[in-house]
């Protein structure tokens, strides 16, 4: 195929690849918490370190894994402290990273490509990137192959996780961590203003069908996959920016599933009032 012809095609596809598997797998967690937005508020902050780091020569990708991470733990004590209304850490996050980033952008003279970043763009994943990517990717895995059910049981039921000895704390701190990283790893591809999309649109197709836990982190991954890899080769032949079309094919999966769904709850009913 064309696309494979160039360097920058294939950075993107696999890119792309290890980002549809890793952050619909936390996303399912993510969802679970009631946590659906922190993607986008962690994505806020990011763009911040992407502006510092871009103001002091570093490599973006790390500027914006180590501010996401620092926000990332500090939402999670927000969260602890504020318990009834700890959706107002996310909020309290994201204005703090739009504040931060509209300062370095603007004090700055350095020639900085905020579209890119906002909606994402094939081109401009490097190897470093890659590198960066497979690394966190790894890591990622590896955690919730040895926390799983741990995972689970913090996740449906904190408090008894808690009473059962279960190192809530340090496993919660860690996987904000990580969710950090899984945000960092999609900006490149889906963009600050999108990210939230590839976290949270999956899982709410894969819930729409799935009748299980593992089976839902399954389709996640499936629909998170098919919508990423879809939309960054459809926007190499429409030239436009790959984040709004993976976001559209996720949507119309989710339309799709939900429409089929629905007919097949229908057939179910009218089965039973026919019987």
């Amino acid at each position: 195929m064309e696309i494979f012809q160039y360097d920058f095609m294939v950075r993107a596809l696999i890119a792309a690849s290890i980002v549809g598997l890793i952050c619909p797998l936390m996303g399912m967690f993510i969802v679970l918490r009631r946590l659906s937005l922190i993607g986008d508020s962690l994505s806020h902050i990011a763009l911040s370190g992407i502006a510092a780091s871009t103001i002091f020569n570093g490599n973006p990708i790390i500027g914006s894994l180590v501010a996401s991470s620092l926000a990332a733990i500090i939402i999670d004590r927000l969260r602890s402290s504020l318990k009834e209304y700890a959706d107002l850490s996310i909020a309290i996050i994201m204005a703090l990273g739009v504040g931060i980033s509209g300062i370095l952008m603007s004090v700055s003279n350095v020639n900085f490509d905020l579209f890119s970043f906002m909606y994402g763009s094939i081109a401009t994943v490097t190897k470093e990137d890659i590198t960066i990517i497979i690394i966190t990717a790894i890591i990622v895995l590896l955690f919730i192959n040895l926390f799983f059910k741990e995972l689970v049981y913090i996740t449906f039921d904190e408090e008894s996780a808690k009473l059962s000895n279960i190192p809530v704390k340090i496993i919660n701190i860690i996987f904000m961590i990580l969710v950090a990283a899984s945000i960092t790893m999609t900006l490149r591809i889906v963009g600050v203003l999108l990210v939230s999309s590839l976290i949270a649109i999956p899982v709410a197709t894969s819930l729409r069908v799935a009748k299980s836990f593992r089976q839902s982190i399954f389709y996640s991954i499936l629909f998170g996959e098919t919508s990423i890899l879809s939309g960054v080769i459809l926007s190499f032949y429409m030239d436009v920016a790959p984040g709004a079309i993976i976001v559209i094919v996720s949507i119309l999966q989710l339309m799709i599933v939900s429409l089929y769904k629905t007919k097949i709850d229908k057939r179910k009913i009218e089965k039973v009032i026919n019987n």
